[in-house]
């Protein structure tokens, strides 16, 4: 569910929703959810000073508390 939705958001943000992907690597108490995308479309993930990264954050923490799990998103290049 939370990889879908950070998948879902990552699409909407990009010029080339084919080239996203996320992997979900799922611990006893945290998962990592890893987003790749397209190298040109990475400053429209992080958005200025971080700030698209952060809102992503703050709803994968909200969506991660109603299922009662950590989750923690990476952003690779």
């Amino acid at each position: 569910m939370l990889k879908d939705l950070i998948e879902f958001i990552a699409k909407s943000l990009v010029d080339n929703p084919d080239s996203v992907s996320v992997t979900e690597i799922e611990g006893e108490q945290t998962s990592v959810i890893e987003l790749k995308v397209a190298k040109e479309d990475l400053g429209k993930v992080i958005g200025k000073q971080g700030r698209t990264a952060r809102a992503m954050r703050t709803i994968l923490g909200a969506a991660s508390t109603k299922v009662r799990k950590r989750s923690v998103l990476e952003i690779l290049e």
